[in-house]
């Protein structure tokens, strides 16, 4: 069989082949639903965010209080931010956690968990693809 065959016959392959659907995922990275109350910045919907992100509510506290570089506490499901931040900047800091630690840099799915390797680092473990690598804690 030449190359000239072979190069027909597969492109009459692909075009019997069924179109497949894109990919598409419902999944949406939540907008933070904050207000500023004196000093302090509260953000109302804390357990929605932990929800989306299948995770702890204190670790995304502690990635907030490094990435504004303040303190914070949690009090009745919410998270109390020293300091008066605005809602973009709020949801531009919650799409980088989301980024980093809750959606695969291969398959982009949110099917993930993380696993403690040490000496401030995490293993990204990808439910859906199987992808692992390492990143940084928080």
């Amino acid at each position: 069989m030449s190359d000239e065959e072979y190069m027909k016959l597969l492109d009459r392959a692909f075009e019997k082949m069924p179109k497949l659907a894109a990919d598409v995922s419902d999944f949406k990275i939540p907008v933070v639903d904050a207000m500023v109350q004196g000093s302090k910045t509260i953000i109302r919907n804390l357990s929605v965010i932990a929800d989306k992100a299948r995770g702890d509510p204190q670790n995304i506290a502690r990635y907030m209080s490094k990435e504004l570089a303040v303190p914070v506490n949690i009090e009745e499901q919410r998270l109390v931010i020293s300091g008066k931040f605005t809602n973009d900047d709020l949801n531009k800091r919650i799409r980088k956690y989301f980024e980093v630690y809750v959606i695969c840099k291969e398959c982009r799915k949110p099917d993930s968990h993380l696993e403690a390797a040490g000496r401030g680092m995490f293993y990204f473990v990808c439910e859906a693809c199987g992808a692992r690598y390492g990143i940084k804690s928080y």
